[in-house]
């Protein structure tokens, strides 16, 4: 069954497609693969579930992602007759509840792990050469793939304006080739839009632009036909999201040591993080700003507006809290 929806399938991205066909052949054909679809109970699938959870100990998001082809499958044998009902129907909505899983919410940077973190990368001559592919992160909020995918054509710096009509994407293309990039349309229809340029954005380009210059830099990468690449590294290749984690994991390191010799009290440190939580706190900026809920969906390139609602929502809520503790602090001092 498997094998025959792999073949009917259509309307995925090919980067989603090779996922679920690595999901299927790493989790599910060695063990529960092997059962015959007509003899599979819910129990079984309960018992598979579990066994991943308890036993390989996986995200509940990897586990989602086997149930999400693992449902679609077994579907097609439900519509082809050979079983009545799918055994993994509300599998995973119970899976979660018995487990107590929740979805980790992604954690912003306050506003002062963000001055201390684009400070630091500014101003250290160690480091400075990533401020501009981070500070575009920061002021953007575009997703990682769109940004290491923009081109010089990409950018207007007269009028000020990102145009984001594509994203990059390294995966196993399904050959023996290993990982390789490919250029997709963004995620989303919505992920097509246009993104007004703060002056530390423009700053930036313009700086990488300058840096590249001086080191005699020149973009050598093509992919599926695109090329002028925006943010390349020193061989002229564009930038791969691991690195980027990789050098904010390195400067998160060197900043807190930095921060810690300075023997001040109660420091402000910087948290983990990674790039996606760079487009994270540029949306806890816009929300904290007031913008109008419709824009922010705009610039960030949802496509459902509850997924940004659910960000404004814990946003505000986290800002009410913020200042009614201020009020009791001033009601305190005033003996009010």
């Amino acid at each position: 069954m498997f094998e025959l929806w792999c073949d009917l399938k259509r309307g995925l991205k090919d980067n989603t497609f090779q996922n679920y066909k690595y999901m299927y052949n790493m989790f599910v054909r060695p063990t529960f693969g092997k059962l015959r679809i007509a003899s599979v109970k819910k129990s079984d699938v309960k018992r598979f579930y579990n066994r991943m959870a308890d036993e390989k100990i996986l995200k509940i998001a990897t586990i989602d992602n086997v149930h999400t082809v693992l449902h679609q499958v077994i579907n097609l044998a439900v519509d082809d007759g050979y079983i009545r009902i799918n055994p993994t129907d509300n599998m995973l909505k119970e899976l979660k509840q018995s487990h107590n899983f929740e979805v980790e919410k992604r954690k912003a940077l306050t506003v002062a792990e963000q001055k201390l973190f684009i400070d630091f990368i500014k101003n250290h001559p160690k480091y400075n050469h990533w401020y501009p592919v981070f500070a575009v992160m920061l002021g953007t909020g575009m997703r990682v793939g769109e940004v290491v995918g923009l081109r010089w054509c990409d950018i207007d710096l007269d009028e000020g304006i990102i145009d984001v009509n594509h994203t990059l994407v390294y995966y196993n293309h399904g050959g023996n080739n290993g990982c390789s990039f490919s250029v997709n349309t963004p995620k989303t229809k919505a992920g097509e839009r246009t993104i007004p340029m703060l002056d530390d954005v423009k700053k930036a380009f313009l700086m990488e632009k300058e840096n590249q210059e001086i080191s005699g830099v020149k973009c050598k990468a093509i992919v599926d036909c695109y090329t002028d690449f925006i943010f390349v590294n020193r061989y002229g290749d564009v930038q791969h999201q691991g690195t980027l984690n990789k050098a904010i994991r390195r400067i998160i390191r060197d900043c807190n040591d930095e921060v810690l010799l300075k023997g001040e009290e109660n420091p402000v440190l910087l948290p983990p993080f990674s790039c996606h939580s760079l487009r994270h706190t540029f949306t806890t900026r816009l929300c904290e700003s007031g913008i109008n809920v419709k824009v922010i969906q705009n610039v960030l390139g949802h496509a459902d507006i509850s997924t940004t609602m659910d960000i404004y929502c814990d946003v505000t809520k986290d800002l009410k809290q913020r200042e009614f503790t201020s009020l009791a602090e001033f009601f305190k001092d005033k003996q009010i």
